[in-house]
């Protein structure tokens, strides 16, 4: 019998082996990030009471394009916003089994820019 190569699949076996490692706590949350076909995600996270602080999505920015690295940018700075907020300084990124790079990686780096240190 062979494997069926499925990505979605892999990047879930990823995203374990990552979670193993990334906890989010109240004074350091997870940002952590989801790409779907069309739209992309963030939200902060606090995994010692499993609640969410804050989220971001480029379907609820209304963008013109909201599955590219521009719309990715935008989310990470309207949740590096609403992190600034809530008073949330320091965090750690949880790249979800996604490759650092494109859309991943322009969120991140928006992050940083507005001022979120991870």
């Amino acid at each position: 019998m062979y494997t069926v190569f499925n990505k979605n699949k892999q990047r879930l076996h990823r995203h374990v082996r990552i979670r193993a490692k990334v906890k989010g706590t109240a004074s350091r949350p997870r940002i952590s990030v989801f790409r779907s076909n069309k739209f992309i995600y963030a939200a902060l996270v606090d995994d010692t009471c499993g609640k969410t602080l804050a989220a971001s999505s480029s379907a609820k920015l209304g963008l013109e394009n909201p599955s590219n690295c521009e719309a990715a940018s935008k989310v990470g700075a309207d949740l590096a916003e609403k992190a600034k907020k809530l008073g949330v300084e320091t965090v750690v990124f949880d790249r979800s089994g996604y490759l650092y790079h494109g859309q991943v990686q322009a969120l991140a780096e928006a992050c940083r820019k507005a001022g979120l240190v991870f």
